[in-house]
């Protein structure tokens, strides 16, 4: 008959995917990476504006200047969950800005730190997953 090696640790690996700290380590490691995405955005709203008499609007496709710093101060990071995590700007301007409108071309500043960010956001729940799996964060 064959005999199945390290079946009781696979068995502890497995029991480890379900567990409470999987969810702990995993929404605090989505927390971090929306918290990164908020901060991109805040930034690259801030970067080279200039505020007052002498604001220069930003071109169409990129991401707005900062003026009175109304859009960049309501950029911020919400828990909606165990395993879910928001980064939200609820200025009263800020979707005609990401998305445009009639009369005015988009300028994006949400959606092009979500495609910079994404790929630490992977990591940093890849590597929560993996801490948990191992035993790391029990």
């Amino acid at each position: 008959m064959a005999r199945v090696v390290g079946a009781k640790a696979h068995a502890a690996r497995l029991k480890r995917l379900r567990s409470p700290a999987m969810v702990r380590e995993v929404g605090k490691a989505i927390y971090v990476a929306a918290d990164i995405l908020t901060v991109d955005a805040a930034i690259s709203i801030t970067t080279g504006a200039v505020s007052g008499k002498n604001h220069v609007p930003s071109a169409p496709g990129e991401p707005p200047n900062a003026d009175t710093h109304v859009l960049d101060r309501s950029v911020h990071t919400e828990r909606e969950g165990p395993l879910k995590a928001l980064s939200v700007a609820d200025a009263p301007y800020a979707v005609a800005l990401e998305a445009g409108t009639s009369k005015m071309a988009a300028r994006p500043f949400m959606a092009p730190a979500a495609q910079r960010t994404r790929p630490k956001a992977r990591r940093l729940v890849a590597e929560a997953v993996k801490r948990v799996v191992r035993g790391g964060a029990l």
